[in-house]
């Protein structure tokens, strides 16, 4: 059976480690003997691996607090019953002293102890905790539902986190075999060509151009590698500060979303985030305008016009179906189901309807990467490779033929 590391609730002791062996992550608590309530984390651990009781906490990713832990964490311990104020002081015992979670915790402790909210405390620090979580908590906290807010977050920023991961998860293969193909590539230029270059100039056969050529830059790597060192060090400085530079990035982007069959699926992509996370906030009690203020910040600015054109519609009285209609921010799906959740008073919950209907296009952009994109890459690198055998052997055959 896999090994789990679990954080378990356990009063008056506070929060206790353990690690323990279950069939599964929900058989966990019975293996304990303790509620489901009192776990606050379930980590499986890999095969073998020791477990620290010191180092960075769970909370710590990148050096940066974790937020989709955060919420969860701090959600179970106030539906436990705990004070705010105690939670946050359990949630930092068992991080590391000087840690950066450590150290957003002990903020936001001392804040709530000069009597400020905890909205307040988390405005004070931007690195730590986002707009978002911001706003949801101080809707929340005027309707006194903090730690459905906060579980509501975690969602939410779990959804986030796995949309990332199957996005970058599409592109590894690709990715993989460009690596491999410029690794085979590099090794018959620099190591099998030099050799054929030596016999064929032993044997005196006139070589074909192309055949000639390729030999001549085999034997200049081979002989320079400082050169091709030089040249891939260039070359990807290149694209680092091409990269960085705005204007670029957003010529690339625009290029993407023209693509066909691509350019539609990334604009619902962007539209499902964006009623994901504005039904998320109105869920927390954020008013409809200053949500989509936030909404703005989060989709990009490809849509950053149309938002806020929709804001104004909607800050002057118009119905967010029709506004959003009128910038082109409604799919048919979601144009019908805003207009139901406008007239059952259940609009959060039909944006959030209309972004899981939606989340299928992922898969199928995920489909159409492997599908179209990777055997094209197989046959552009397949014919790359090929072509420099064939240009190799080209002389070879040139020679069998004179001898005959």
């Amino acid at each position: 059976m896999p090994d789990y590391l679990v954080h378990v609730h356990e009063p008056p002791r506070g929060v206790v480690q353990h690690r323990v062996s279950a069939a599964d992550a929900g058989a966990v608590a019975g293996a304990l003997g303790v509620s489901p309530l009192q776990l606050l984390s379930v980590q499986a651990v890999p095969g073998g691996a020791a477990v620290s009781s010191g180092g960075q906490g769970l909370f710590v990713r990148r050096g940066r607090l974790s937020l989709r832990l955060f919420c969860q964490e701090l959600a179970v311990l106030l539906d436990a019953g705990i004070p705010l104020l105690e939670a946050l002081s359990t949630l930092k015992e068992k991080e590391s002293a000087g840690s950066a979670t450590a150290t957003a915790l002990q903020a936001l402790s001392e804040a709530l102890r000069q009597g400020r909210s905890l909205s307040e405390a988390m405005r004070d620090n931007p690195p730590a905790f986002g707009p978002l979580l911001v706003a949801v908590v101080g809707a929340s906290e005027r309707s006194g539902q903090l730690s459905i807010a906060l579980r509501e977050h975690a969602r939410y920023l779990a959804w986030a986190e796995g949309l990332r991961a199957k996005l970058v998860g599409a592109a590894i293969y690709p990715a993989l075999l460009l690596g491999a193909s410029a690794a085979v590539m590099l090794f018959l230029l620099m190591v099998v060509l030099p050799r054929f270059a030596g016999l064929l100039d032993g044997s005196g056969q006139e070589l074909p151009w192309a055949s000639r050529q390729l030999m001549d830059l085999g034997v200049v790597l081979a002989d320079r590698p400082a050169w091709l060192l030089g040249a891939l060090a260039l070359l990807a400085l290149g694209l680092g500060t091409l990269w960085r530079h705005a204007l670029l990035r957003a010529a690339l982007a625009s290029l993407l979303w023209r693509l066909p069959g691509l350019g539609p699926r990334l604009t619902t992509l962007a539209l499902a985030q964006c009623y994901r996370t504005l039904g998320m906030l109105l869920a927390a009690g954020v008013p409809l305008v200053p949500a989509l203020g936030l909404v703005q910040g989060v989709v990009g600015p490809r849509f950053a016009a149309a938002l806020a054109g929709l804001r104004a519609d909607v800050g002057a009285g118009q119905r967010l179906s029709d506004a959003m209609d009128t910038h082109h921010l409604a799919t048919p799906v979601a144009r019908r189901m805003l207009r139901v959740g406008e007239r059952s008073g259940e609009l959060a919950a039909m944006l959030e309807r209309a972004a899981a209907f939606h989340d299928e296009e992922l898969e199928r952009l995920s489909d159409f990467i492997t599908r179209a994109v990777n055997p094209v890459l197989m046959l552009l690198m397949g014919g790359l490779i090929g072509g420099i055998v064939v240009l190799m052997y080209l002389p070879i055959f040139s020679l069998v033929e004179s001898v005959q």
